[in-house]
């Protein structure tokens, strides 16, 4: 009795979490929808509008459901400032980041658990196989978040790496043109958008930060610890003491953005000296047995060919 109503939850749970992630997931609509939306008078781009806004509601109050469950998870940990810390070098400022974060490492093991139990079921696998199967599936659940959160931070620090030294020498032509540092660091970010949309928000964040009556050396600080790359603090640290003993902003500009045009033609000739090494599997791996099998295989045809005689 309990197994069948267990069976009947998990089941029913399966069935509701499918039916979400089909009103949730983006759909075409089809030739015959849209052919009887015009025979009512329906316009379908309107439709589709409603339709985008319908999903868009159901997803926001999932959301809000993972959400209250983070924030029941919040108050018991320690390290909700380093996760918050996270969040800001992924791209999610918003409060709410944090409590979506904690909930989905809890909603999302659940449902992929149930999934697993459910699908492993109907595919006819043994008891113990399932049972690894699930626990395979949760715990995958439970890393997921993580693992988007820091494929978020890397992109964003990739992005942000490689535009750092244009944008430094913008910033040194802005400077030594008769620009203040901050009118400056404006201009870089509105020319650089274009190359990294991500840089020029930072920069654009900083002057934000500094006209709202924030420090400069706070919001330099700010910054190197928002991007959590070590090229933006260590020119973060380089402003400050500029700033704070008078010296020339445009002679240590300068001097910085050669240092790093320096580090990224080093990077450039360490990743091309690396493509030797990583050849190295593709050719063992695929090349290699493709060439043994066009050059030996019509000898060991004719050797077997011999010893069976």
């Amino acid at each position: 009795m309990i197994l069948a109503v267990a069976l009947a939850l998990i089941a029913l749970s399966v069935t509701f979490a499918v039916l979400f992630l089909g009103e949730v997931a983006p759909g075409r609509q089809s030739a015959l929808g849209a052919r009887l939306s015009e025979l009512e008078g329906v316009d379908p781009q309107a439709a589709e509008t409603i339709r985008k806004r319908r999903r868009q509601l159901r997803a926001e109050k999932m959301t809000a459901l993972v959400q209250a469950l983070g924030e029941r998870l919040e108050p018991g940990r320690k390290d909700i400032p380093a996760i918050r810390l996270r969040m800001l070098q992924a791209g999610f400022p918003s409060p709410s980041a944090v409590p979506v974060f904690l909930g989905s490492r809890i909603a999302l093991p659940i449902a992929m658990g149930f999934s697993a139990v459910t699908i492993l079921g109907f595919l006819g696998m043994t008891s113990f196989a399932g049972l690894i199967g699930t626990i395979w599936f949760a715990a995958l659940g439970y890393v997921a978040p993580s693992v988007y959160v820091n494929g978020r931070i890397r992109g964003r620090q990739k992005e942000m790496q490689r535009a750092l030294p244009d944008a430094l020498d913008l910033l040194v032509v802005c400077v030594e043109a008769g620009l203040g540092l901050n009118q400056a660091m404006v201009r870089v970010s509105e020319e650089i958008e274009r190359l990294s949309p991500v840089l020029s928000e930072q920069l654009a964040l900083v002057n934000l930060e500094i006209r709202a009556g924030t420090g400069r050396e706070e919001a330099f600080r700010n910054m190197g610890e928002r991007t959590g790359l070590d090229d933006i603090k260590s020119l973060m640290a380089m402003l400050i003491q500029t700033d704070r003993f008078g010296t020339s902003i445009a002679q240590a500009l300068r001097v910085q953005a050669d240092t790093l045009r320096t580090k990224r033609r080093q990077r450039a000739e360490e990743a091309a000296a690396k493509t030797t090494i990583k050849l190295v599997f593709p050719l063992v791996l695929f090349i290699f047995p493709a060439m043994f099998v066009v050059i030996l295989g019509s000898a060991l045809i004719q050797i077997f060919e011999a010893l069976g005689r």
